[in-house]
């Protein structure tokens, strides 16, 4: 078994959302149909691995959720990178704008980011 889908809820899927996980973070459409408000993104170092459903935000469980997370300051999702400085630094030429900074840890070295959709996302590397 694996994950072969899995999502995360955001502001505007089809404009805003997909801008960014693609033009500014570099995954991959998978899916789009602005019509029925769905876009699938993908790693490009494995599109055709798991794919990444960006959710509409739009119902209150969703929401509260959510903004739930953002205010406790917890990561949604954790995105693992190969070279945690340069994948930080490349955001941040784009204008990322970086919640955390890179900080190493006993399992890593991680990152937090702002993603303009809602949410906060850490980058990881082992």
């Amino acid at each position: 078994m694996k994950i072969a889908l899995t999502s995360v809820f955001v502001d505007d899927p089809v404009g805003k959302a997909f801008k960014f996980y693609t033009e500014v973070l570099g995954f991959v459409q998978r899916t789009y149909i602005p019509e029925a408000f769905l876009a699938i993104v993908a790693s490009p170092e494995a599109p055709d691995g798991t794919g990444l459903l960006l959710e509409p935000n739009d119902n209150p469980i969703a929401k509260t959720y959510q903004e739930g997370l953002r205010k406790a300051g917890l990561p949604v999702i954790v995105f693992g990178v190969d070279d945690l400085q340069q994948e930080y630094e490349r955001l941040k030429k784009l204008g990322v704008v970086f919640t955390s900074e890179p900080t190493k840890t006993e399992w890593g070295t991680q990152a937090t980011f702002d993603d303009t959709c809602g949410n906060l996302i850490q980058l990881h590397q082992v």
